[in-house]
């Protein structure tokens, strides 16, 4: 775990983290919905911005070339962070959702009736609303693999899914409701036995651990940056090359082409085939230093902070006896989710709000999971690397505090 030193220092970095709301201390706990921005984002941001705002790629002038330079290089820096074989890998998104449409999209060639395409219970709507518009397009039907009463996904129910139709396996690194943490290399594994192409969602996985694509052996993995101290409106597509070049164009545009005439067009090369039109420069820029904040530091050191945050938390309200935590899981990451006895989530939510503690409540993007669970939402507590035992231990007093209100 971070020592106190390291941590003070570390939580310099986040401005926003010195405010006051509602006249407390702001202890921010809704770190799986986005993160915060350490200043050499917000430099980086404002960096380009001053200094060398131009559009990349098609300019002979001297800004166009820096500007260029600068997103390329932070496709690289993208590239190495997550072990891609090549830059060439790396689509620059609007976030997960867009990475997941984008493939979603993409395949309906590939797809004909009676395709099967398999997802989990735990999913976010963004990796289960595109894959039902995929299924309607194409006749595909989707299957679900059901949870374990701890939550975890159930192995021998996914395997018996899986059969010669099986086209695409799609599941989240770690579900962003109430944390389980999935299998993958299991999943991966199983599906490829089948032929299956396999997309993870990491969205809620990047941010904890350091990701090796080439070893997952997935064929897509995709994320946001405004869940790992980068900015909104950038995410990352990562696809084999193999794959990526299999695919036809998804939006049409400038960049995206090599020749365009009233009669035909033909189509750029990796990674630009699908980066039509002018892109969020300022954001690729600023996610790249982002990753490389993260690894200035010892990411397993960050990790272990993190878990022993999770684990302090999860323990504490265990012992609260109106309180009930939503799952069991193998593991868990990010955060926990719990609900007490009737309350409504969202009061609990304005009332931890009034000293200062920001949690996310409701149904998180999950609403088959809660309906699965039979709740109508949770309040989430999501911890991230700048986060302290003694914000954990207002939150549990403060907690406390408001159930007699309740």
């Amino acid at each position: 775990m971070l020592n106190d030193i390291e941590l003070t220092n570390l939580r310099k970095q986040f401005p926003v983290l010195s405010q006051q709301v509602n006249d407390h201390p702001l202890i921010y706990l809704d770190n799986a919905a986005t993160s915060q921005k350490p200043l050499c984002v917000l430099e980086a941001i404002n960096t380009y911005y001053r200094d060398i705002n131009a559009n990349v790629h098609r300019a002979s002038h001297a800004l166009s070339a820096q500007a260029t330079a600068a997103y390329e290089n932070a496709r690289d820096i993208c590239a190495q962070f997550i072990n891609a074989n090549s830059s060439k890998e790396i689509i620059w998104t609007r976030g997960t959702t867009e990475a997941i449409n984008l493939i979603a999209n993409c395949l309906t060639t590939e797809f004909q009736a009676g395709d099967e395409i398999i997802i989990s219970t735990l999913e976010h709507h963004a990796n289960i609303v595109p894959w039902q518009m995929l299924a309607q397009r194409t006749g595909a039907i989707l299957k679900i693999i059901p949870l374990l009463p701890s939550t975890d996904i159930d192995m021998q129910a996914y395997k018996l899914l899986l059969n010669d139709k099986t086209k695409l396996v799609a599941v989240s690194h770690v579900s962003n409701a109430i944390g389980t943490v999935n299998p993958i290399e299991d999943i991966i594994a199983l599906a490829k036995q089948v032929g299956a192409k396999v997309l993870i969602d990491g969205a809620q996985g990047v941010s904890h651990w350091t990701i090796d694509v080439q070893a997952l052996g997935c064929d897509f993995y995709v994320f946001s940056g405004h869940k790992m101290y980068g900015p909104t409106g950038i995410g990352v597509l990562w696809g084999k090359e193999a794959e990526l070049n299999q695919l036809p164009p998804w939006q049409g545009g400038g960049e995206m082409i090599k020749t365009v005439s009233f009669e035909q067009s033909t189509y750029n090369e990796l990674p630009f085939k699908f980066e039509a039109g002018t892109p969020n420069i300022s954001a690729a820029i600023s996610l790249a230093s982002a990753m490389t904040f993260l690894n200035s530091y010892d990411r397993q050191i960050l990790a272990n902070h993190e878990a022993e945050l999770l684990a302090y938390a999860t323990a504490k309200l265990e012992k609260m006896p109106r309180i009930k935590i939503i799952g069991n899981p193998q593991q868990r990451a990010g955060g926990v989710s719990f609900i007490i006895d009737d309350a409504h989530n969202g009061d609990v939510g304005m009332l931890l709000d009034l000293q200062g503690i920001a949690v996310r409540t409701g149904h998180h993007c999950a609403q088959p999971l809660m309906q699965s669970l039979n709740l109508s939402g949770t309040i989430r507590v999501s911890f991230a690397i700048y986060n302290t035992k003694a914000e954990v231990d207002f939150f549990i007093k403060a907690l406390n505090e408001l159930q007699d209100l309740l």
